[in-house]
């Protein structure tokens, strides 16, 4: 039986453009341990991993004139040198060389001829450390047949990294041509439906398909009302263009949470009142109009029940997430004061949760394999379905476990998502949280948002505000 994409998964590949790609990605920093890392280290550690995940190795074949969606099979030309890659950072190797290496990867579209993922193993940064820089195609992580990149190749001890294996794969036949015809004519026969659906997708476009989902989707959105209010426009909803912007920011997880023991509410919406203070200095810096009504819109994915799973999460309870939402809140950046935006933001996230429609990975599932490993890739999907009318830009939470992890031995010291920007948006944010660690990426389109990187160190200086508030 053909392993068939489903059918917001077959949209992705053909919703992206060169303004689009729908990858996810991740820049994580790493420590080089005493015997050295190098590219050999690197491809032992992934191909140790590929074990546990054959999606990896897999690629996508496409029917001809829409007869069916299209399907994983394996590749029989998979060469492993080709996904693991090795780059060198020029003297001095500093970060914001290693940030402007990563938005030029992301900015490139993954070879759909391909299996759809790159591993990047960049070496000559300052202080003697590695980073590796990861590419994830959203068609990919869909919680079923793939896991995310960076769990291949991440461990609990060091001595599991340096461990070596035989690799014994061997590729199984790709389904001709002719069998993959005479499969998707059975599939339609046994339901109508799926033909009339592919033929809409080839009159129509892959984004007409794609936001029939939103009646799904509509499920996962916190409110209606919501929903249909369009969102306030701005820089941050310009048109895409084919070039990025990469920065980061930086916060520790017990700062966060001090604010929230001392003000209450809860510590996802400290981060995201930290969040607002930075918009908010952002734009008056770049001279736009901010009144005591402005606000940004987020759509924001949580675990329903849970807040941000930095704070609670499977590293705590060794069960995944079963039930998430998406939340679309306003974050009051005409506010001057921290305090309240903290209690306008608790406010505004109580009121969706009062409301929503929470839906389960196992019902999102059963309607369309929505069913992704992270957060991250839930945000992007749930952002890929909604009309870009509806938020100014899409914040993304993923927690990590509070003790060290390690990479072909290595301590990784840092992990940043980069998570993909949807048509005519122009910022997205990912937070990620790591033994202690809270790490947010700033993924900007390079026309809309060059001065990214002033952002990021905004929302160091709001996180600091947001802590002073703690003697109040």
């Amino acid at each position: 039986m053909v392993d068939r994409l489903s059918a917001l998964d077959a949209s992705f590949l053909h919703l992206e453009d060169h303004t689009t790609p729908m990858h996810v990605g991740g820049v994580a920093v790493f420590e080089r341990p005493a015997h050295g890392l190098d590219y050999d280290d690197m491809l032992a550690a992934v191909r140790r991993g590929l074990r546990d995940a054959p999606r990896y190795r897999q690629k996508v074949v496409r029917l001809p004139g829409f007869v069916g969606r299209p399907v994983w099979a394996d590749d029989p030309d998979f060469d492993l040198r080709y996904h693991v890659r090795r780059s060198v950072l020029p003297e001095p190797g500093e970060d914001e060389q290693l940030y402007e290496l990563t938005q030029r990867l992301m900015s490139r579209k993954l070879d759909t001829t391909r299996p759809l993922w790159e591993l990047h193993l960049v070496e000559g940064l300052s202080r003697g450390r590695v980073a590796v820089i990861t590419k994830t195609h959203q068609a990919m992580i869909d919680g079923v047949g793939a896991i995310d990149l960076g769990q291949l190749i991440l461990d609990t001890t060091p001595e599991r990294g340096l461990a070596r294996s035989e690799d014994r794969w061997s590729p199984a036949p790709v389904p001709g041509f002719a069998g993959l015809v005479a499969s998707a004519v059975e599939e339609a026969l046994n339901q109508p439906g799926e033909l009339t659906e592919n033929l809409r997708t080839a009159a129509t476009g892959a984004r007409v398909a794609l936001r029939r989902m939103t009646g799904v989707l509509g499920g996962v959105c916190s409110t209606l009302a919501a929903a249909l209010t369009p969102s306030p426009s701005g820089t941050l909803n310009a048109p895409t263009s084919a070039h990025r912007r990469f920065a980061v920011a930086r916060g520790r997880l017990e700062d966060f949470r001090a604010v929230h023991h001392r003000h209450g509410g809860t510590v996802d919406g400290v981060i995201l009142t930290a969040l607002a203070g930075a918009l908010r200095t952002w734009l008056l810096w770049r001279g736009e109009a901010v009144t005591a009504r402005t606000t940004v819109r987020a759509l924001v994915p949580v675990p329903v029940d849970e807040g941000m799973p930095e704070i609670r999460g499977s590293e705590e309870t060794g069960r995944p997430f079963e039930r998430v939402a998406a939340r679309l809140v306003d974050l009051p950046v005409g506010e001057p004061d921290p305090l309240v935006r903290l209690y306008q933001v608790g406010y505004a996230m109580r009121a969706r949760q009062d409301t929503g429609r929470p839906v389960t990975v196992r019902a999102l599932l059963r309607l369309s394999g929505f069913a992704p490993t992270t957060l991250h890739a839930l945000g992007a999907r749930v952002a890929g379905g909604l009309s870009d009318r509806l938020f100014n830009l899409l914040v993304t939470s993923a927690a990590g476990p509070q003790a060290p992890l390690y990479g072909a031995g290595a301590l990784m010291e840092e992990i940043f998502p980069v998570v993909p920007l949807m048509r005519n948006q122009s910022l997205a944010i990912g937070i990620t949280s790591y033994n202690g660690g809270v790490f947010i990426g700033l993924n900007a389109d390079r026309a809309a948002v060059p001065d990214v990187n002033v952002l990021a160190a905004m929302i160091e200086e709001s996180v600091e505000e947001m802590i002073g508030t703690v003697g109040r």
